[in-house]
């Protein structure tokens, strides 16, 4: 299938089909021009296969179905790219449906116990991709999560898993991925070793090389990272390895302290001047003069909404919890999506 979007990096920016994003915006005097900014959605192809917990998720009206959270998925998406934006984050193993969580009981994987890939979750991976390449969008894709990485058997099921998501992608002539090997490496709960900041690096380099020469772009291959847990830094062996930086706001507790994590990033040994983006942050405060979004600009860092069901709150709430309301239609959407139009100069959410 002939593809319509191409994402590629030059030096810190990010450029979509040989222009950079939000070409020749600023905002508030700091340039936005080349940023990636985004939104965790990675509930998009969510199932759970364990029948104790699968009545966890039902929709107020009427029982939980997986295919109905895709295509309403694709049916929000028009919305938020006028809006303006421009990445998303997926994952094959999602995150927590409660936003945070001690355990995980259910069983949501597109990788069976041996690595291969579940049929009925790529066929919905590929609705989503599809649109999002229709569209002119970014998806930042996940393959692992802590909580759920243990549903593959050993260490070498990992490794099968990354070649086959890698191999999947390059069939499909995919140009608009960023691979995120795996949600925050460096949280205790990762039960397989390669998965850990210590070894990751291997699965990054892995993508690189087993991608390289396969796709019509700059880079001729996919371009590969993993993300750091809310407030960590990566190290240097990843940072040498990762095509991007991938940072998370979360248990960060002032803008400035956004501005110090890009700060030392850039003051690492290893770091060559990749782009460097948030892709998790449960920060709002959105009409504040300064905030978490804001601070990321004011560093020429992209940034990443994360949004989920508090307690007590209703459908409406939230992009994490599931299930998931993808429309824009509660106060924290609205206020995220109208400061991101602001910032892009796009127009209006609706």
């Amino acid at each position: 299938m002939p593809r319509r979007t191409a994402v590629h990096v030059e030096g810190n920016e990010f450029f979509v089909n040989g222009e950079p994003t939000y070409r020749g915006r600023s905002f508030r005097g700091k340039k936005v021009e080349g940023l990636l900014l985004n939104a965790r959605l990675v509930q998009g192809i969510f199932d759970d296969l364990n029948p104790e917990t699968r009545g966890n998720w039902d929709y107020p009206d009427g029982p939980w179905d997986a295919q109905r959270n895709t295509r309403e998925f694709v049916a929000a998406m028009g919305a938020w790219r006028v809006a303006g934006l421009i990445g998303l984050t997926l994952n094959l193993q999602g995150g927590s449906p409660r936003g945070y969580s001690k355990e995980q009981p259910w069983y949501n994987s597109a990788f069976t116990e041996r690595g291969e890939l579940r049929d009925a979750y790529m066929a919905r991976l590929r609705q989503i991709l599809d649109r999002a390449d229709e569209l002119g969008m970014v998806v930042i894709l996940g393959l692992f999560y802590f909580g759920q990485d243990e549903r593959l058997a050993d260490e070498h099921a990992v490794v099968r898993g990354v070649d086959a998501a890698t191999d999947w992608l390059l069939e499909g002539g995919y140009r608009n991925i960023l691979v995120e090997i795996n949600n925050e490496c460096n949280v205790a709960r990762y039960e397989h070793r390669i998965l850990t900041p210590g070894w990751v690096d291997a699965l990054i380099q892995r993508v690189r090389q087993r991608s390289d020469g396969r796709l019509d772009m700059p880079a001729g291959r996919l371009l590969v990272s993993t993300s750091m847990g809310g407030g960590a830094i990566p190290s240097e062996h990843i940072v040498q390895a990762s095509d991007f930086l991938l940072l998370h706001g979360n248990g960060v507790d002032s803008p400035d302290g956004i501005r110090d994590m890009v700060r030392r990033c850039r003051e690492l040994a290893a770091y060559r001047g990749q782009p460097i983006l948030f892709n998790e942050d449960d920060h709002f405060a959105f009409e504040e003069p300064d905030n978490h979004l804001l601070a990321a600009i004011d560093s020429y860092t992209g940034w990443g909404y994360f949004d989920y069901r508090m307690e007590g709150e209703g459908f409406e709430q939230g992009y994490q919890s599931v299930p998931v309301d993808w429309t824009i239609n509660s106060a924290r959407k609205r206020a995220f999506f109208k400061v991101l139009a602001e910032v892009t100069g796009a127009g209006a959410a609706e």
